[in-house]
């Protein structure tokens, strides 16, 4: 990264099964509040997992005008409402702005599978006649991001991200790449998802990834936990406004932080399993270290991947410990999942406007389920109950299918 322009965070936005904004899902977090629940939108009884993290109570007809909801699919919808309340957040004005120099950079890999489920059906029932013309501009993972650009005239650099569980992080860090290069004064950055849909949820269920502690979804996300089972699936979107700071300072924005380091890489090791090692986790946090000219023992925090699946957390945690050394017995680490579960694309993005939260508060959210902390995973993982901890740097890590890896370095504003 260059450093010709510093990158702050003044607007954060989010939806989730645990609130329609930030401030629910901030309260409901350091309360240890789960929202997994039974799928009720649509009969899953068949599926060797029935649970999941859905967003109920969105209704997009009272956000958006009809014209404009109805040619967006899910994904698209709740990216769009959580960059209002990140915008709104930011007290950003366009009257008069250089649209030029705004931009949008998601997170998205699923695109829109409700609606190409529906097509699906349709050809069958009725001819290829009756699909939507709309069909394709709604389900293309880029339409997110058309979006928020459409929404707000933002004129400036757009692109969307389709690195499954890492994209969210990924379009983070990218963003701050073009501010900090000086393509852009502000992005609207993070990650949208809505993939709980029974095509998606199938193929997770042949992979024997997720979880099938169905008569338990509340506790069935149990990140580190001896007892871990696999993931659960969600849906949601986090979306965060990075500025320059020079563009921050002169329209006298709040700053929740600074986003001081980035760092991306490939285990090229397998298309589900990480790489055992954690090497290329690890090299992911040193990349963003080394970015921000940051040692290792100023960390004082991790939200970790932290998914609930076996390999998964034994995997980051040797990663973390191969980063810190010893120092790693010294910091917290969380997982934002074990109430959430994994939002795919969005779970990057919603970790990483948790991580603001943390670094601005001074409050950690606590890791719930942790009954029986596996052997293998013996760090700090802040369990069952929130704590008070301010921090001076913060590390967020996405690592997905494929062996995707992104770390964000996060720095408290001190004025």
């Amino acid at each position: 990264m260059s450093v010709q322009e510093r990158v702050v965070i003044t607007g954060l936005g989010s939806v989730s099964a645990l609130g329609l904004d930030v401030p629910s899902l901030w309260q409901a977090l350091l309360a240890g509040r789960s929202g997994i629940r039974r799928i009720r939108h649509f009969l899953a009884d068949a599926f060797a997992t029935r649970i999941a993290s859905y967003v109920e109570g969105f209704d997009p007809a009272a956000l958006f005008p009809q014209k404009q909801w109805r040619r967006m699919s899910r994904f698209a919808q709740l990216a769009l409402a959580a960059a209002r309340e990140a915008i709104n957040d930011a007290g950003l004005e366009f009257d008069g702005a250089d649209r030029t120099q705004m931009g949008v950079l998601l997170g998205n890999t699923i695109g829109g599978i409700e609606d190409t489920e529906a097509a699906t059906l349709e050809i069958e029932r009725n001819g290829p006649a009756h699909v939507s013309p709309f069909l394709v501009v709604k389900i293309t993972p880029n339409m997110a991001a058309y979006a928020i650009s459409k929404a707000y005239q933002l004129l400036g650099y757009n692109n969307t991200v389709s690195t499954g569980c890492a994209a969210g992080t990924q379009a983070i860090g990218d963003a701050a790449q073009v501010i900090r290069s000086g393509r852009a004064q502000v992005m609207i950055a993070g990650g949208t998802e809505a993939a709980i849909f029974p095509t998606v949820l199938g193929g997770f269920c042949s992979m024997g990834a997720v979880t099938q502690r169905n008569d338990e979804p509340e506790r069935a996300s149990r990140p580190f936990d001896r007892d871990r089972d696999g993931f659960v699936p969600g849906e949601g979107a986090g979306i965060l406004v990075l500025e320059s700071l020079s563009h921050a300072l002169k329209r006298g924005a709040r700053i929740y932080c600074e986003l001081v380091g980035y760092g991306a890489t490939a285990d090229a090791y397998h298309y589900i399993a990480p790489n055992p090692t954690g090497e290329s986790a690890a090299n992911a946090m040193r990349m963003a270290l080394k970015d921000a000219g940051v040692p290792a023992s100023a960390v004082g925090y991790v939200n970790s991947h932290g998914t609930s699946t076996p390999q998964g957390d034994i995997a980051e945690t040797r990663a973390i410990k191969n980063v810190l050394g010893e120092h790693a017995y010294n910091i917290a680490v969380n997982s934002t999942k074990s109430m959430l579960g994994h939002l795919l694309s969005a779970a990057g993005g919603i970790e990483a406007v948790v991580t603001v939260k943390s670094l601005a508060t001074g409050w950690l959210h606590p890791t719930i389920n942790l009954d029986a902390p596996d052997p293998e995973c013996d760090l700090d993982y802040v369990p069952h109950h929130a704590r008070q901890l301010a921090v001076e740097y913060a590390i967020s890590n996405s690592f997905g299918l494929g062996g995707q890896n992104a770390s964000i370095l996060l720095r408290r504003w001190d004025g």
